[in-house]
């Protein structure tokens, strides 16, 4: 986590998402190389950064939308000098779930 966050790209990344976005609206945002992006995403969602929701379109495939799936982060030493970083994960509320998992066919990536 820490390494993602050191990182300039991950950085302007969690900077400039905004809502669900594709890599591509991501990357146009951010002024990133496609490539780079899509490898900057795999850092941000493995580390729990961010989460990665895929939709069904209407011809089958599916399209990844990236959203924050953190409010604060901190880090600190424990009583024994040890290294802590605690995530404050936001919860998706049903409010923020489609009821219809259909509701974004057709969306271009």
């Amino acid at each position: 986590m820490l390494d993602a966050l050191d990182d300039p790209d991950c950085r302007t990344i969690i900077e400039r998402i905004d809502g669900p976005m594709t890599a591509t609206e991501i990357s146009d945002a951010c002024d990133i190389p496609l490539s780079t992006t899509y490898k900057k995403l795999a850092l941000l969602t493995e580390t729990g950064l961010l989460d990665r929701r895929a939709r069904p379109r209407a011809d089958g495939r599916h399209v990844a939308r990236f959203v924050l799936a953190f409010g604060e982060v901190r880090i600190g030493l424990d009583e024994t000098r040890s290294v802590n970083a605690v995530v404050d994960r936001w919860e998706r509320s049903p409010a923020d779930r489609p009821s219809d998992p259909w509701s974004e066919a057709g969306e271009e990536t």
